[in-house]
């Protein structure tokens, strides 16, 4: 195959490398990449990065458009949060909606995109599709659930930093279906590699919808991070705010356009030369601030995170709840039957991960975690 390709994983099980090499002999595609943190997912595998010329794949980006990362550091002491960071954790589950659980009331002013700016099937999905009346309005500030997850923790010069990591919710899931059934043209959402042409009309609705997509999943995260905010000065009895000004947003599902290809991360982060990104760890280890080094060889990406080594189902049969709670030492988080598959242990090895992208990122903070929220 004669295309440029790099693998920065030392070890990809066989589903994974068929997934990608699948992709990388379409026509369309001209060069592609795997992440240390890769393995199987559907279409593409998770970890992947593909140049394609003139043709968006909206497998290749996935159902959850926009899923992302942001961490923001707080202007609060870490020993009041230690000191109050149980009242934090139950007040933060009280005032997000985790799971499958939304706001009761609609979030009007967490957002400034309009329905009209959605193709006709984009608006139908954001207002809830068959179920109307608990559309996307409802569901900003909420953090779904799996491996979506809100953390506080502290850095090496004692600074607390909160990382969000969520994405368009329902929202997200309904575009991506309509958009893959239309490029398979079939009723059922297959999971081969099919693209939509981007001079065509399906092709510019499905990049206006993905846009309104990854720019919703990012006001998802900033009314979640305003109510953080807000709980923990109000649990450790400080004033003000923190400056989000100062707030990293990375996304690591979306396709862009640079230098006249469409690049699709899945599961990826975006990692330009100076480009500051967040790569998080495990419910044990945190997370990571990075500074991107804009590799052309890794299609100017990083990892979006660890990467999982055991499935949700595999975890929850081969996994303990002893060595889970022994894991999470010093950490107030969900430590029980229903998060054992997000053990630590269900997930590679993060630090060896970041060894791997060495050539990718540098490393400026690792955030250890205090509190961690799960769906």
């Amino acid at each position: 195959m004669d295309k440029p390709i790099k693998i920065y994983a030392e070890a990809v099980d066989g589903k994974a490398l068929d997934q990608f090499y699948t992709a990388m002999k379409l026509d369309t595609i001209v060069q592609g990449a795997l992440m240390p943190d890769t393995h199987a997912g559907y279409s593409l595998p998770i970890g992947a990065v593909v140049a394609a010329d003139g043709v968006v794949y909206p497998s290749f980006v996935g159902y959850d458009i926009g899923c992302g990362m942001c961490a923001l550091p707080l202007a609060v002491d870490a020993e009041a949060v230690k000191t109050h960071a149980k009242a934090i954790f139950d007040e933060l589950y009280r005032v997000i909606p985790v799971g499958f659980k939304v706001n009761d009331e609609p979030s009007e002013g967490a957002t400034q995109l309009k329905l009209e700016d959605l193709s006709k099937e984009g608006r139908y999905v954001a207002l809830g599709g068959d179920k109307p009346g608990r559309g996307w309005l409802y569901a900003l500030g909420s953090l779904g659930g799996g491996n979506h997850f809100i953390e506080l923790g502290v850095d090496e010069t004692d600074t607390v930093w909160a990382v969000i990591h969520s994405g368009s919710r329902g929202i997200g899931h309904g575009l991506a279906t309509h958009y893959m059934k239309l490029a398979a043209n079939s009723r059922k959402a297959l999971e081969g590699s099919h693209g939509l042409r981007t001079d065509t009309d399906a092709g510019q609705a499905y990049v206006n919808d993905m846009q309104w997509g990854l720019q919703y999943a990012l006001d998802n995260r900033l009314e979640m991070m305003r109510r953080i905010d807000q709980v923990v000065h109000q649990a450790t009895g400080t004033t003000g705010k923190s400056d989000f000004d100062q707030l990293i947003n990375r996304n690591h599902n979306h396709a862009t356009l640079r230098d006249g290809l469409w690049l699709h991360r899945k599961g990826a982060t975006h990692a330009e030369d100076g480009m500051l990104g967040v790569i998080p760890g495990n419910m044990r280890d945190g997370s990571f601030i990075v500074r991107g080094k804009g590799n052309p060889d890794s299609l100017y990406s990083s990892s979006h995170g660890a990467g999982r080594v055991l499935g949700r189902k595999e975890a929850k049969r081969q996994l303990n709840m002893a060595d889970f709670k022994d894991s999470m030492a010093g950490v107030v988080a969900r430590i029980e039957e229903g998060t054992l598959d997000e053990s630590p242990f269900a997930y590679k090895d993060v630090f060896e991960v970041m060894r791997l992208q060495a050539d990718l990122v540098d490393t400026l903070y690792h955030i250890k975690p205090l509190i961690n929220i799960k769906g």
